[in-house]
């Protein structure tokens, strides 16, 4: 039973009759069920930096009402364009020479978002909240900490982060049967791929409202358990580690491993090519939070490589050098 079912059913009269009361109490769960079963149709997305704003973009593509908030007007500027800019490529893409179709299909998007500095103000109206911002336990923790407080009860909270606890980001909530993750990866727009992060506490009603809200974004779907790194980056970044341990071993050069894997593996990419697009300081960033945590676990120890490559600024395509030059 919720907190605001207890407070309602506390101010009933116990006096009155029986039937009545029933007639109540139905009333009430039937309530309660409607609440937790809708829909989510408005989204507010935290964070206007790439992830963010693509998947707002696909948000709103899908039908919904997006709110995308940062605290930075300039970023959110940035942001539109972007979303912008990305959406004439689709409506191209989908229309053709339509130009009308195009023009209807850009302005509605565009129009189904709007955009927000404060997060507080506008959590009041919408049915999930996803969060994409800075991967800082303090920084999520005092975000959820002020939403909790001013969001209505039926309001579900997710993190797109790719590496730290969903359980623990959720610690500072009263709502932890409706906090999960939602794990998409960049480019949004592009990745079929959704990883929906499932707390020991997570309600199977809001999972199920996790579910129906991945697959009216489009997305394929699938399910773990709150395990550092969930499927995707538990299996890929170890990979890569274990790539860059190999090289430090004088095992095989930089080239010899990636083409290995590509010929071998049938990997479209080898690992260290593909750790420069990820970035290696978004490599180290993972590994050093996952060592913090699990120091026993050898596998999740920082490759002395990478520490002194993003030591030195070469932070691989981003930067223009990594293990390779671009």
């Amino acid at each position: 039973v919720s907190t605001q079912s207890t407070g309602y059913f506390k101010q009933i009269n116990l006096s009155v009759p029986m039937a009545m009361l029933s007639s109540v109490i139905r009333s009430g769960m039937s309530t309660l069920a409607n609440s937790s079963s809708r829909g989510v149709s408005h989204v507010t997305v935290i964070g206007g930096g790439l992830m963010g704003s693509g998947i707002a973009q696909v948000a709103a593509q899908t039908g919904h009402k997006v709110t995308l908030v940062d605290l930075d007007e300039t970023v959110l500027s940035s942001s539109t364009s972007r979303i912008s800019k990305s959406l004439s490529r689709v409506a191209k893409k989908k229309f053709g020479d339509d130009a009308e179709g195009a023009k209807s299909f850009l302005d509605s998007t565009m129009g189904a978002i709007s955009t927000s500095t404060s997060a507080v103000s506008v959590v009041q109206e919408t049915d999930l909240v996803i969060e994409a911002i800075v991967e800082n336990m303090g920084i999520k923790h005092k975000l959820f900490s002020e939403l909790d407080s001013a969001a209505p009860d039926n309001v579900i909270f997710a993190s797109n982060t790719s590496s730290l606890p969903i359980e623990e980001i959720a610690s500072v909530t009263n709502r932890k049967d409706r906090f999960g993750g939602l794990h998409f990866f960049n480019p949004v727009p592009m990745m079929k791929l959704l990883e929906i992060v499932k707390t020991p506490q997570l309600s199977d009603s809001t999972l199920d409202q996790l579910k129906a809200f991945g697959k009216a974004m489009g997305k394929t779907s699938v399910v773990c358990s709150d395990t550092p790194g969930f499927i995707v980056n538990r299996l890929l970044v170890p990979n890569l580690a274990e790539a860059i341990k190999m090289k430090e071993r004088g095992v095989a050069s930089t080239e010899d491993i990636d083409i290995a894997m590509r010929l071998g593996a049938g990997h479209p990419m080898g690992p260290l090519q593909l750790a420069d697009y990820v970035g290696l300081d978004t490599c180290l960033f993972i590994l050093q939070g996952w060592n913090a945590k699990y120091p026993e676990i050898e596998m999740f120890k920082p490759p002395v490589t990478l520490e002194k490559l993003v030591s030195e600024g070469k932070l691989g395509v981003k930067s223009g050098e990594g293990f390779y030059k671009y």
